[in-house]
């Protein structure tokens, strides 16, 4: 499984980042970490052109991860982490 960058993918995950965002990085490791299959849209590095990411998840802050298969979206890495840790974490 893995990151896929193709645009019809149909990974459950879509991950929007920014490149070299170490927030987004976080994120990305903890993805690959559970082997969980995403999509990446990498995103306007200049903050008032994230339309993109104001119209899915109501901010234009990175990093924003949409789960299609529980139906949640959700800003802020620390909060993605949590959610993901306990989603897909299983008993560690």
């Amino acid at each position: 499984m893995g990151a896929s960058t193709s645009a019809d993918s149909d990974a459950p995950i879509t991950f929007y980042r920014l490149q070299a965002c170490p927030y987004c990085e976080r994120v990305a490791r903890l993805l690959d970490e559970y082997d969980l299959d995403y999509r990446s849209r990498f995103v306007e590095p200049l903050h008032s052109r994230r339309d993109v990411v104001k119209r899915v998840a109501g901010v234009r802050t990175v990093p924003v991860v949409v789960d299609e298969t529980t139906g949640v979206t959700m800003a802020e890495s620390a909060n993605i982490v949590d959610y993901l840790e306990s989603t897909y974490g299983g008993d560690n």
